[in-house]
């Protein structure tokens, strides 16, 4: 095979990402890479929380925390609480978790009693009592336990994203990735529709044998010069703006994202070492923009704060193909659902990995470039599903926005038949195997997410538990959880270790 030039491009989080870890996987004797960006187009930045596959893809790279979180004033994160998503009594708030070792011992009474609780029995089954991480939030301690815990505990981070852009721009450009400073001003296409070479800003011409489009929500190649199609998810996903306005850092930091529902979306609140991220994700046929700053001025009391705000408009949906000719897209070029879950760098990483694996597998060909398209296709799809469930299931009535939600059918077949195996009474983990979806999200995540919410039978319907119905000690539960949490460091102290001397 001769040497080929894979050239990306745009930075940001993406675009570095990508370029390290072909960087490390390929070496410079296959393939030459090659990363342009112009430092004049700001990047968006609005993606500052990551599930633990974040990690992976450090730990892939063997960078350590101690190395790239206290350059990016990043935090930790065991999970995200939603607040005021639901106003059934008992069931207002909830947390989602990342899961520990130790929830094997717990999470079993949690799924009993939560089948028991849809059977109409009055049972404890809110999922907050039966995982460590939400006590471990709750009390803002750490994720990472002392060296006499010999458990692992799943964890995410809060990161400031430009910050973290040019972290993994200096990692690259360590590997041997070339980076070229300037705008893009033609694509150039061969005559079969491949993409030839970039002409830039100052002349220069940039040939290349592929192309990774990291061009951000405009998606320079893989939509406007590919001509791929883009697939709106605005029929199942109303919001499409975000208004964004950090405040101080706080004092004893959360290890938790905190989502809280608002009149037309929701804020989400975000610990960072040096401010507090918050934004209101939103919709804009429910509400206008000044509408939206002044709610979200309201919530964080900074009503009469001159600190400017910083709206953004958002692109959800994905493109028809990932993969198209000579051109992956990666990042929000190849598509976007909103940031609730904190899923984008998540689906960046999956992306980068899988395109690594089918390319080099198909020689450095289109070989297996349908069946890639098709998994990461899934991959959104199921993501959505999740998502798209958070808003159909809310039992908020107080505003339009909230009401369309709730009404909203234009819903997958996927998630109609998760719907229907919880309602039924089913089994809910059989039917999530049955649809290969925990790649994306576990039985855990859905069973947290309904019973999160309440959706049960209402109290009145409710019968006593016998004594066969009450088979878990919750006293033992919690005993068991509070002496596990024993091992683990507050946030702040667990922070500072990470700069400390060794």
């Amino acid at each position: 095979m001769k040497k080929q030039q894979v050239v990306i491009f745009g930075g940001g989080t993406a675009g570095w990402m990508a370029a390290n870890a072909m960087a490390s996987k390929w070496s410079k004797e296959k393939i030459d890479i090659t990363l342009i960006e112009s430092s004049e187009i700001g990047i968006i930045g609005v993606g500052e929380g990551s599930t633990p596959r974040l990690k992976q893809f450090f730990d892939t790279l063997g960078i350590a925390e101690s190395e790239w979180m206290p350059r990016c004033n990043a935090s930790y994160k065991n999970g995200i609480s939603f607040i005021d998503w639901s106003h059934k009594p008992g069931f207002e708030s909830y947390f989602h978790p990342f899961i520990s070792y130790t929830d094997r011992k717990t999470q079993s009474a949690f799924f009993y009693n939560s089948f028991a609780r849809r059977k109409g029995f009055d049972v404890h089954a809110h999922p907050n009592r039966y995982f460590l991480t939400a006590y471990l939030s709750e009390k803002k301690l750490g994720p990472i336990p002392d060296y006499n815990f010999p458990f692992e505990v799943d964890y995410g981070y809060h990161f400031d994203s430009h910050l973290l852009g040019n972290f993994l721009r200096e990692a690259a450009i360590k590997r041997g990735v070339r980076h070229i400073d300037a705008r893009v001003t033609q694509v150039k296409q061969h005559e079969n529709g491949d993409i030839a070479g970039l002409e830039l800003e100052t002349s220069a011409y940039v040939n290349g044998d592929f192309f990774v489009d990291c061009s951000g929500f405009r998606g320079e190649l893989i939509q406007n010069t590919l001509k791929v199609p883009f697939i709106s998810f605005d029929n199942n996903l109303f919001n499409d703006a975000a208004v964004v306005l950090p405040t101080p850092a706080q004092e004893q930091l959360n290890s938790q994202t905190l989502s809280t529902a608002l009149k037309a979306g929701w804020a989400w609140n975000i610990p960072l070492q040096n401010r507090t991220g918050n934004g209101y994700v939103y919709s804009s046929s429910f509400c206008d923009k000044d509408q939206a700053e002044k709610e979200l001025r309201t919530h964080l009391g900074l009503l009469d704060s001159e600190e400017e705000a910083r709206h953004l408009r958002l692109k959800v949906g994905r493109v028809a193909h990932h993969w198209y000719r000579n051109c992956v897209a990666i990042g929000l070029s190849q598509g976007f659902i909103e940031p609730l879950e904190a899923t984008a760098l998540n689906l960046v990483a999956n992306t980068i990995d899988d395109f690594i694996h089918s390319y080099e597998a198909g020689e450095f060909s289109n070989k297996h470039q349908a069946a890639f398209n098709q998994r990461v296709n899934s991959g959104f799809e199921t993501i959505r599903d999740y998502i798209v469930a958070h808003y159909i299931l809310n039992s908020r009535s107080d505003t339009d926005y909230w009401r369309a939600n709730g009404e909203n059918k234009n819903i997958s077949e996927s998630l109609k038949a998760i719907l229907h195996c919880w309602y039924s009474g089913l089994n809910l983990g059989q039917e999530i195997e049955k649809q290969k979806i925990p790649t994306s999200y576990t039985a855990v995540s859905w069973y947290c997410l309904f019973s999160g919410y309440g959706i049960y039978p209402e109290g009145q319907q409710l019968q006593a538990a016998t004594a066969d119905v009450k088979r878990f000690n919750l006293a033992d539960i919690d005993d068991f959880i509070k002496r596990c949490s024993a091992n683990f460091k507050p946030h702040n102290e667990l922070l500072e270790e990470l700069t400390a001397p060794h």
